[in-house]
């Protein structure tokens, strides 16, 4: 079977994509868009600020085994709109998308990854306006996402923490770290715990609403693709606080499925990596404004830890009440040798 060239995969992705009829010139050397056709009406040109992300993804060290075409492609976009989440930057966002494809890579398979970029685009907002794709010998996609927001409304940052502040997250972990346990060490679990942990992987949920929603209470914020530890310490690094973390949520049952696969629970809850969780502080005000939102919007969120002064230390509050050294690092991304 021929094997498509440049301009037959393009002409596949335009075809599967539907690009937006407002693209002008998306056959062409660049593609252009007026903004009031993408920015919200909350936003006006004259006050707009944009946001911009990059992120790439490395078939070798960011694809776990059984993830399909599709999932790899949405992944792509889920890890630049995990960090716009964390900054509650509201979609729509324009996106590019640049790929090296393999030559072994059949028409359907490439039709999958646009089907996956499809589905990131309508679930997150993302107007996907173009890219470029090359020949290569693994597969390697880098997403481009620009996102828009007002000089009026500020966007946290990693240095913002202060003494006083709590520390919160969206959601639970452990389960992503577990479920690459089982894709990649052939881990057991049991049937409900192994499903969870595996859809974790294979299909990340961005905290989208949970970060439009509530960045604007947030001192400083992270997701924590990289790893909650990794994250803590950088926004106490970056904030020169010292951060400690007294109620963790981890995933349920991470205890009994550490143990019967000899793993260390701390392992998989602080250094698991790609959750897609936002970590963020706030003020003890704001902590219940968040709060009540969160209760009108139905929306989970977890306090858990406090930020004192300090140099950009982590410690975690044992059971007993001390403060233990929690060692600094973060997901190590790699699946082949």
């Amino acid at each position: 079977m021929r094997r498509l060239n440049e301009k037959d995969i393009i002409r596949l992705f335009s075809s599967k994509l539907r690009l937006n009829k407002r693209i002008k010139n998306e056959n062409d050397d660049v593609a252009f868009l007026p903004l009031r056709h993408i920015m919200s009406d909350s936003i006006s040109a004259d006050t707009a600020v944009i946001v911009l992300k990059s992120d790439m993804l490395v078939e070798s060290t960011d694809v776990p085994p059984r993830m399909r075409a599709w999932q790899i492609a949405r992944k792509s976009v889920v890890a630049c709109v995990s960090d716009m989440s964390a900054k509650g930057i509201e979609p729509p966002y324009l996106c590019l998308i640049s790929m090296g494809i393999p030559s072994n890579y059949s028409k359907g398979r490439i039709a999958d990854l646009a089907t996956g970029f499809k589905m990131a685009s309508t679930e997150f907002g993302v107007e996907i306006v173009g890219g470029d794709t090359n020949r290569c010998n693994e597969l390697v996609i880098n997403c481009n996402l620009a996102g828009f927001s007002s000089c009026y409304r500020p966007i946290p940052k990693r240095n913002g923490a202060k003494p006083g502040d709590f520390v919160i997250s969206s959601g639970l972990f452990g389960y992503s770290s577990s479920g690459l346990k089982i894709l990649v060490n052939k881990a057991s679990a049991r049937r409900q715990f192994r499903r969870t942990a595996i859809n974790s992987v294979l299909k990340p949920e961005p905290q989208l609403i949970f970060g439009t929603s509530m960045a604007k209470f947030f001192s400083s914020s992270i997701d924590s693709s990289d790893g909650l530890a990794a994250s803590v310490y950088e926004l106490a690094k970056q904030s020169q606080v010292d951060i400690i973390l007294d109620n963790v949520p981890s995933a349920k049952d991470i205890e009994q499925f550490a143990q019967h696969n000899s793993l260390v629970v701390k392992d998989l809850v602080y250094y698991g990596g790609e959750e897609y969780e936002i970590i963020a502080t706030v003020s003890k005000t704001n902590l219940e404004k968040v709060r009540r939102l969160a209760e009108k919007l139905k929306l989970k969120f977890y306090v858990i830890g406090r930020v004192e002064k300090g140099k950009g230390r982590v410690s975690v509050l044992s059971q007993r009440g001390t403060r233990l050294h929690l060692r600094e690092g973060g997901y190590i991304h790699k699946f082949t040798a």
